[in-house]
């Protein structure tokens, strides 16, 4: 099977990458499962159920999430009601929502999907290492094939969780610096990992953010409202994994950095 990846996508301008790239990729590279990280898919920061239903429209199975997820109030019914979106598994108990799901594409094979989060330069949640060893554990009673979503910022911890899953699951894949990184590869064990599949949104910005805001923010060291860089082209950040079906290996993974001039 042919898993698509897609990085933290940006505002509108991210969604709209995406329309514009996704259908020729489901069928150019014969994509079965997509997997897109949202945690800033409304105004750039947090979700709003009318930015997943319009991700779902293009043929997403799975959203995931990371830090920002609660960045809007509307998040918290849409994680207690969705199933297939999902916030870091690392969360304190209690937590609306869940951090895995196991999708099921009747008559042909399930998906698992976890998320986690980093601690180190994060916000404080609890070991992603103990947490995700207990959930693969529990999924692998039902499918192979587990994806894993690590939004993390500190490449040193993202390393070190792509070699303590290797074997264990199909991928891990980096998300949260919204900078692709070009490190992609299988692991000996049969796992695919890349650090960060980076963001899908505008390329003139400061990872999808307005410069100027950004700018002023570092000068000035003062609070300042950041908002979507709207303007200018766009880019959609992903990786193709391939995973063989019977197994749950991976045995490849590609990076793609699409861009689009409007």
């Amino acid at each position: 099977m042919n898993l698509l990846f897609v990085g933290d996508i940006v505002g509108r301008p991210g969604r709209n990458a995406l329309k514009e790239h996704i259908y020729g990729l489901l069928e150019s590279l014969r994509i079965d499962f997509v997997v897109v990280n949202a945690e800033n898919a409304a105004g750039g920061f947090g979700i709003t159920e009318k930015a997943v239903m319009e991700l779902f429209s293009h043929g997403v199975h799975v959203l995931t999430s990371g830090n920002h997820i609660w960045d809007k109030k509307e998040a918290e019914p849409i994680l207690a009601n969705t199933d297939n979106i999902i916030r870091p598994l690392n969360y304190a108990p209690g937590v609306p929502g869940r951090g895995s799901v196991v999708y099921d594409l009747p008559g042909r094979f399930k998906v698992g999907v976890i998320n986690l989060q980093g601690r180190v330069f994060m916000p404080l949640s609890d070991c992603p290492f103990r947490a995700v060893e207990a959930e693969v554990k529990r999924i692998s009673a039902e499918t192979d094939i587990i994806v894993v979503d690590f939004h993390a910022e500190a490449t040193s911890e993202k390393l070190a969780m792509g070699w303590f899953l290797d074997g264990k699951v199909s991928a891990v894949i980096g998300t949260h610096t919204h900078v692709q990184t070009a490190d992609e590869r299988v692991l000996p064990g049969g796992t695919a990992y890349i650090t960060d599949v980076g963001m899908t949104g505008p390329t003139d910005s400061v990872i999808g953010v307005k410069v100027q805001q950004v700018m002023h923010r570092f000068l000035l060291q003062t609070p300042s409202r950041f908002e979507v860089a709207k303007k200018g082209p766009t880019v959609m950040s992903a990786v193709v994994v391939a995973i063989d079906e019977s197994t749950g290996r991976a045995t490849d993974i590609k990076r793609l950095s699409l861009k689009h001039t409007p």
